[in-house]
């Protein structure tokens, strides 16, 4: 039997690819590359941020909150199917919502600061860098308390421990097998 699991991961890569093809065909903006810089020669300057993302911001978003569903969908297949159990899925789950919290923040942040021009800074970056640098190790942490914590739980049980000895023992009794 096939986990469903396969198919939510197949479509997530269909729409992640419809994606990039969208942003790809996207009305191009003038100097989106960068342009020279004024007053520091080879440099590049960025140009106007609102115009270089006004025809793919939300792509772009929508790329990002894919991706980090993926992530989740391939970590769980990493779980045998009968041990993903509804707590486990509820783990996932818990730990997909603060990704894309954090995902949220960056982008609204920036977009913000596009619109006023004025922001925030927190330990020492502008805010919606700040998510970025920090927020991004912050959701990736409960995917490994749930490795850890979960280990002999959802990966590696006694049971399975027990059956790979038995069959350890059974190669060395019998190794032409």
């Amino acid at each position: 039997m096939r986990s469903k699991l396969i198919y939510i991961i197949f479509a997530i890569g269909v729409l992640m690819a419809g994606t990039v093809l969208a942003i790809c065909l996207a009305e191009p903006v003038a100097n989106s590359g960068g342009m020279a810089h004024p007053q520091i020669p080879g440099m590049q300057s960025g140009g106007d941020g609102a115009a270089r993302i006004e025809h793919i911001g939300y792509l772009a978003f929508a790329f990002h909150c894919l991706l980090l569903s993926l992530i989740i969908c391939l970590c769980s297949l990493g779980v045998a199917e009968h041990r993903r159990s509804r707590e486990f899925m509820l783990y996932m789950g818990g730990t997909l919502c603060l990704m894309l919290v954090v995902c949220w923040q960056m982008y609204s942040g920036h977009q913000q600061f596009l619109q006023t021009g004025t922001t925030a800074y927190f330990m020492g970056f502008p805010l919606a860098t700040s998510w970025q640098v920090y927020g991004t190790w912050l959701g990736a942490i409960p995917l490994i308390l749930i490795y850890t914590l979960g280990f002999r739980k959802y990966i590696y049980t006694v049971e399975d421990e027990e059956k790979f000895e038995q069959l350890l023992t059974e190669m060395k009794e019998n190794p032409e097998k």
